[in-house]
C-alpha cells in the first residue's frame, strides 16, 4: 500500500510517540491540584506551551502576552475562534466575513452562526483560486465581527496572500482568524509577522497525533470560552489540561520547526514535482489544479477529465493507492467540491479531481510506483 493521503492525517512519528510514552509513564497528577506532583504537572504542561509559543514567534514575556490554547483538534479551534468571537453579539446581527474555500469545520460552523441570525458573506474566489482582494475589501468594515480566510487550502494546496488579507482588515478593525492547518510546517510561519488575530495548527497533519491541536490568540482579542465550568487555559477553555497531549503537540512542532525545516519542505516539493511530471507526461490531458499560484509543497490536486472522482478514489484503492477526493471531514458526500466550484472549474474539471498528498515518509520508489499504478487504472478506466 502506498500512502498518498497526508492531508487527511498522517502516520505518527516514532520520536512523537516516544515522547507520548514517556510522558504517560511520569504523569499521574492534574495540573491544576496545588500538590507536588500537581505542580510538576504544571511545569511540564506550561514549558510545553512555552516552546509551541516560542516556535511561532508569540510574545508570552510580559502583560501583553499572547495566548496558546490547546484544543481536541483543528475543528474545535476554529469553532472556538468563529463562534468565541461572535458570543458578545448576542441578539444583535453581526457579520461574519470567510473566503468561499473554507474547511467544513470552519464552513459549517458559519451555517450554524447563520441560523442563529448572524450574516454570512463569502467572498468570491478568482480563476487561479487565490480569495478576491477587491470584493474581500468591498464586504469587511467595522461592522464586521470576524473574518475567517483558510492560509492553505486542504483540496488544491493553494495559498493564500494572508499578508494582504491582514492589511484590508486591519484597516477596517475586523478580526482575522485563519486556519493555517496546512500551511503550518509546510511554509514559513511566523505569528508575528501575519496580524491575525487568531490561528489554528494540528498535530496529526504533521506526523503527530489525532486529537491535540491548538488556537494561538494574539493578546487584546475578545474570545470567548465556549466550553464552561473552570479557569483552565487563561479561561479560554475549561476541562483538565492533558499534559502528555500538550508535550505531543510540542515534540511534533519541534520536529516540523527543526534545524532541516527547509530542508523538508524542498524534498516534499520535489516528490510533489516529481509525481506531476510523470503522471502527467504519461496522461496528457490531466490538469494540475493550481500549477500557476502558489502552493504548499505537500498537495496536488489533479483532474482526469472524462471520469468520476468517486470511480477513480475506488479503482486506485484496489490498486493499493490512498488518496481522497476531498476533504476527510466531508467524506460519505457525494456533492462535488465547493472549492473547486468557486474558482469557476467546468464540471468535467470538478468532477474528475482528485487529491494527492505527500509527507515525510513517503519516498521517490513510492512515487515512482505510485504514478505506474494511477497511470495503469486512468489507462484502463477510460477504456
Amino acid at each position: 500500500m502506498i500512502y498518498l493521503d497526508n492531508n487527511a492525517t498522517t502516520p505518527l512519528d516514532p520520536a512523537v510517540a516516544a515522547s507520548i510514552s514517556l510522558e504517560l509513564e511520569k504523569q499521574h497528577a492534574n495540573a491544576g491540584s496545588q500538590h507536588q506532583a500537581g505542580r510538576m504537572a504544571r511545569r511540564t504542561l506550561e514549558s510545553a506551551r512555552e516552546v509551541i509559543a516560542k516556535l511561532f514567534g508569540l510574545n508570552c514575556s510580559d502583560i501583553h502576552a499572547d495566548h496558546v490554547v490547546v484544543t481536541s483538534g483543528a475543528t474545535e479551534a476554529n469553532n472556538l475562534a468563529l463562534r468565541g468571537l461572535l458570543a458578545n453579539k448576542i441578539g444583535s446581527c453581526a457579520r461574519v466575513v470567510i473566503s468561499s474555500q473554507e474547511h467544513p469545520s470552519v464552513d459549517q460552523c458559519v451555517e450554524f452562526l447563520a441560523a442563529a441570525g448572524h450574516s454570512v458573506v463569502r467572498v468570491n474566489s478568482l480563476s487561479n483560486g487565490t480569495i478576491d482582494l477587491d470584493h474581500l475589501e468591498s464586504v469587511v468594515d467595522g461592522d464586521t465581527a470576524a473574518v475567517s480566510v483558510i492560509h492553505a487550502n486542504n483540496e488544491t494546496g493553494i495559498i493564500q496572500p494572508l499578508a494582504q488579507i491582514s492589511e484590508i482588515c486591519r484597516q477596517a478593525g475586523a478580526p482575522l482568524h485563519t486556519d493555517a492547518v496546512q500551511a503550518v510546517g509546510k511554509t514559513e510561519w511566523d505569528f508575528q509577522a501575519i496580524p491575525v488575530a487568531s490561528a489554528t495548527i494540528s498535530a496529526h497533519k504533521l506526523h503527530g497525533p489525532v486529537g491535540v491541536g491548538a488556537l494561538l490568540v494574539r493578546h487584546g482579542t475578545d474570545l470567548y470560552p465556549q466550553i464552561t465550568g473552570g479557569f483552565q487555559q487563561q479561561g479560554f477553555r475549561a476541562g483538565t489540561e492533558s499534559v502528555f497531549m500538550a508535550v505531543a503537540l510540542a515534540k511534533t512542532l519541534e520536529l516540523c520547526f527543526g534545524a532541516d525545516a527547509q530542508g523538508y519542505r524542498h524534498a516534499l516539493c520535489a516528490l510533489r514535482d516529481r509525481f506531476e511530471a510523470q503522471i502527467t507526461s504519461d496522461i496528457p490531458d490531466v490538469q494540475v489544479i493550481g500549477s500557476d499560484v502558489s502552493r504548499v509543497p505537500h498537495t496536488s490536486c489533479l483532474s482526469f477529465q472524462g471520469l468520476d472522482r468517486q470511480a477513480i478514489q475506488m479503482a486506485l484503492d484496489a490498486a493499493d493507492i490512498c488518496c481522497s477526493t476531498g476533504s476527510a471531514c466531508a467524506s460519505g458526500s457525494s456533492e462535488p467540491s465547493p472549492t473547486l466550484i468557486s474558482m469557476g472549474l467546468s464540471p468535467e474539471v470538478i468532477e474528475g479531481a482528485v487529491r494527492f498528498s505527500f509527507g515525510r515518509f513517503n519516498t521517490v520508489d513510492e512515487i515512482d510506483s505510485a504514478c505506474e499504478r494511477i497511470s495503469s487504472v486512468i489507462k484502463h478506466l477510460r477504456r
